[in-house]
C-alpha cells in the first residue's frame, strides 16, 4: 500500500474465500511460502477443532502443508506474533468474533495478515466472522471450485450428511462443492417439525 507521500507502508489484510474444495488453504499456502522465500518472518495458526489431515501443519485438500500453532480462541493469536512479519490464518470461519478487532490491530501495527476460510455455511448463510472480515480487507480473492454433478464452476457447498450442525468438521465424506443450479438446500425446518409431531403422539 501507498501512502499519501507516495512511501510504501506495510500492514494490510488479505481474504481468500469460496466453498469448499476451492483451492482456499492452497493460495493461502503459496502465498505463505512466497513470504518466506523472501526472507519474512511467517507465523501461520490454525482452529483446533479442524483435525483433518494433519494435527500441527496445515493442509491444503492436494496435500499441500505448512506448519502451524493450533490454537483455540483467536486472543492467542497475538501473543505468538510479535515478532512475525506475515501472519496466515486458516479456517477462519471456526473462530468467534474477536478475530475482528485482532486482525485489524495487526495490520494496523504493520504487519500482513492473510486469512482463508469459507464466505457462506451449507445452508448458504454468510458465515461468521467471514463477512466482517471482508468488509475490513484490503485484498478480496474469491476461489471457486467445479461442481461434482456438472463441471461447472462451484460456489456452494453441499452436506451429504444428515447433522444439521452448523460446524462440522470433514472433507468429501461430509461435502461436496455444487454450483447454483445443483445445490440443494437443506430442508431442515421440514425435518424438525416431523420429529416435534412425532414426539406429541
Amino acid at each position: 500500500m501507498i501512502n499519501i507521500t507516495g512511501q510504501f507502508k506495510s500492514g494490510w489484510i488479505e481474504v481468500i474465500c469460496g466453498s469448499m474444495f476451492s483451492g482456499k488453504t492452497e493460495e493461502l499456502i503459496r502465498r505463505l511460502r512466497r513470504a518466506q522465500i523472501a526472507r519474512q518472518k511467517v507465523v501461520v495458526f490454525k482452529p483446533k477443532i479442524d483435525t483433518r489431515y494433519d494435527k500441527s501443519s496445515i493442509v491444503s485438500h492436494n496435500k499441500q502443508q505448512i506448519k502451524s500453532i493450533i490454537i483455540e480462541n483467536p486472543n492467542e493469536i497475538l501473543e505468538h506474533s510479535i515478532f512475525a512479519q506475515v501472519i496466515g490464518i486458516d479456517e477462519a470461519q471456526f473462530f468467534n468474533n474477536d478475530l475482528i478487532d485482532i486482525v485489524q490491530k495487526l495490520a494496523d501495527s504493520g504487519k500482513r495478515v492473510i486469512i482463508a476460510g469459507l464466505d457462506k455455511d451449507y445452508r448458504n448463510k454468510p458465515f461468521e466472522p467471514m463477512p466482517q472480515l471482508l468488509a475490513v480487507a484490503e485484498y478480496i480473492t474469491k476461489t471457486l471450485a467445479i461442481c461434482v454433478r456438472c463441471g461447472a464452476p462451484a460456489n456452494y457447498t453441499q452436506r451429504i450428511t444428515n447433522s444439521t450442525k452448523r460446524v462440522l468438521v470433514g472433507a468429501t465424506d461430509k461435502y461436496e462443492a455444487r454450483c447454483r443450479h445443483c445445490y440443494e438446500a437443506p430442508n431442515e425446518t421440514k425435518k424438525t417439525h416431523t420429529k416435534k409431531n412425532n414426539k406429541e403422539k
